[in-house]
């Protein structure tokens, strides 16, 4: 009795199994047939967005087990990435730095300066380097104060001495100027007074020091300045000013200098018929390029020059210094950059190869996820997830180690700190192509796995 009891009791309940399915199939079918294609379209791509957003998910979650599984190898992995992009980040911001101080000094000569110095002198064919010939004297920086739109002129004779005061002493540069120096040069007084035409005209033995000057000589005692006797040399000179400081240029401090008359440096100092440089400012910043011709004409005119023939002195003005500023930063800046290319390209290249690895020892774990249903696309999506977090966290850990070895220099160069956003983003961008690019050949190779033979593999 059991036996046909019971094969009833299962026909009834696949009855009514069925019945149910049947509903199930009516109740859906006919809320279909009531929505429009277009609704029923946007649900079906809404639906695959969603699995798609899963998947992705799923690919991360994946990648990023599977690198902390092995964080010591990956994190080796990426020194190659590290030392790379923080080489570009240092080098950009120390050349960055350079360059805005470089701007920053040359800006206080003014755009309306001219600079004029001697030439290369030759020896058997050879050029020496640039204000190695001897060749303009006091007149010829006369003669150019008479030029049109010219409002300063002043020769300036250099050389190094002792400066003495009590049991203090100091090596620094002095420097014998005319009157008219300040203003081209845009010093400005801290206290006393800069020289005067009396005292060029008299060659009075007056100096006026920098602060490093000052400080070094009288900072000590704390002896004002103004009005005490110094020797430069073998020579006393009386101190009736001390500058306001302007500042390094790198290991090069303005403020470590002594100023002098002209014609005092001539007579007690350095007794020669030459200048060291002569310094000119014009009125205005259009008439810079005439008054450089016509100071050039004038100077070929005294040195008796024929035309085409090579000139004995060498005229620049700020904007020339600038731009051969500029091109020498640029050009640092390129060599740095490319040395630190090199190693972006040995740090993708020893991606590529842990990756090559990693797929060798995941073959059977590739054939289980083809397995259970899993595309190729999702294999190569897995691995290229893996190569693009490696470059990216080298990218992350280099950008802050470049930022910190980029103060450390600029500070110890003693130039401005300027990390420059779009270098960031810039090198963290590289090392994030590197990692796709270096990454796309182990996520293919992976992806083309026969699913029956990673399956054997052990």
């Amino acid at each position: 009795m059991s036996g046909p009891v019971e094969r009833e009791r299962q026909t009834t309940a696949s009855t009514e199994l069925l019945a149910q399915q049947a509903r199930g199939r009516s109740s859906t079918q006919a809320p279909r047939s009531q929505t429009p294609p277009v609704e029923r379209g946007k649900q079906l791509q809404r639906r695959r967005e969603v699995h798609r957003g899963s998947l992705l998910v799923a690919n991360f979650a994946s990648a990023f087990e599977s690198l902390w599984a092995n964080r010591l190898r990956s994190l080796l992995t990426t020194l190659g990435v590290v030392i790379g992009v923080a080489a570009v980040i240092a080098a950009m911001t120390l050349t960055q730095g350079a360059s805005v101080l470089i701007q920053a000094r040359l800006s206080v000569l003014g755009t309306n300066t001219l600079l004029i110095v001697p030439g290369a002198a030759t020896s058997s064919g050879a050029f020496s380097s640039l204000g190695s010939q001897q060749s303009l004297t006091q007149g010829d920086a006369d003669a150019l104060a008479s030029i049109p739109h010219v409002v300063q002129v002043s020769p300036v004779l250099s050389l190094g001495a002792q400066v003495i005061y009590g049991s203090q002493n100091w090596n620094t540069r002095i420097q014998g100027v005319y009157p008219g120096y300040q203003q081209i040069q845009g010093w400005e007084i801290a206290s006393g007074r800069w020289l005067n035409a009396h005292d060029e005209l008299a060659g009075l033995p007056v100096a006026v020091l920098g602060q490093v000057v000052a400080n070094s000589l009288f900072g000590p005692s704390g002896t004002n300045p103004v009005g005490q006797t110094i020797r430069i040399g073998t020579q006393m000179f009386r101190v009736v000013g001390v500058l306001q400081p302007k500042g390094s240029f790198g290991a090069f401090t303005q403020d470590d200098v002594v100023f002098v008359p002209f014609t005092a440096a001539v007579i007690r100092l350095k007794n020669t018929g030459y200048v060291d440089q002569i310094q000119v400012l014009v009125d205005k910043a259009e008439h810079v390029d005439a008054v450089q011709r016509a100071v050039d004409a004038t100077l070929l005119k005294r040195h008796r020059i024929s035309a085409g023939s090579p000139a004995d002195f060498q005229i620049r003005n700020a904007n020339q210094l600038l731009q051969t500023a500029q091109q020498a930063t640029q050009t640092l800046t390129l060599l740095l950059v490319g040395i630190a290319g090199i190693s972006l390209t040995v740090g993708g290249i020893g991606i590529m190869n842990i990756m090559l690895v990693s797929v060798t020892e995941r073959t059977r774990e590739i054939g289980i996820r083809m397995a259970v249903g899993a595309r190729r696309r999702d294999i190569r999506n897995q691995f290229l997830i893996e190569a693009l977090t490696l470059s990216s966290l080298g990218g992350i850990l280099g950008i802050i180690l470049g930022l910190l070895v980029g103060w450390l220099m600029t500070t110890n160069f003693g130039v401005p700190f300027v990390p420059q956003p779009l270098s960031i983003l810039l090198a963290f961008g590289v090392s994030a192509l590197v990692g796709v690019t270096f990454g796309f050949y182990p996520a293919v190779r992976a992806a083309r796995l026969d699913p029956i033979i990673a399956l054997r593999t052990e």
